[in-house]
């Protein structure tokens, strides 16, 4: 093996993915490996997608957003897919927000009724 490929296997333990996930990548065009027969390489330019692909899905971003957004790269340049970036990051910062409130509320209405109930015992 080249040192600068990574193998399925090594592709799969260095992001802590099951071959699965690695495979699924593939199919939907996020990941493109080298192929030699039957064997799967991995270049820095997919360990690179991947480090990418993960930060995204960490972040709440669906497959096809990213798929998108790797996309614009590709076919644009960094400019144009930096500033697909903060529209991305913004939506997805107002969605966190509006959720982190929404947990808030959850939790303080089961902290009210849990102190209820403890009252209610007491």
């Amino acid at each position: 093996m080249s040192d600068d490929r990574l193998s399925f296997k090594e592709m799969c333990a260095r992001f802590d993915v099951t071959p699965r996930t690695l495979r699924y990548y593939e199919y939907i065009e996020l990941l493109q490996p080298e192929k030699e027969g039957r064997s799967r390489w991995y270049t820095a330019r997919e360990v690179a997608r991947m480090t990418l692909i993960l930060r995204g899905r960490r972040f709440g971003f669906s497959l096809e957003e990213i798929r998108q957004w790797l996309l614009i790269y590709e076919e644009e340049g960094t400019g144009p897919q930096l500033e697909a970036w903060i529209e991305l990051a913004d939506r997805q910062l107002d969605e966190l927000r509006r959720r982190r409130m929404e947990l808030d509320q959850t939790i303080q209405e089961l902290e009210k009724l849990r102190d209820e109930t403890v009252n209610t015992l007491a």
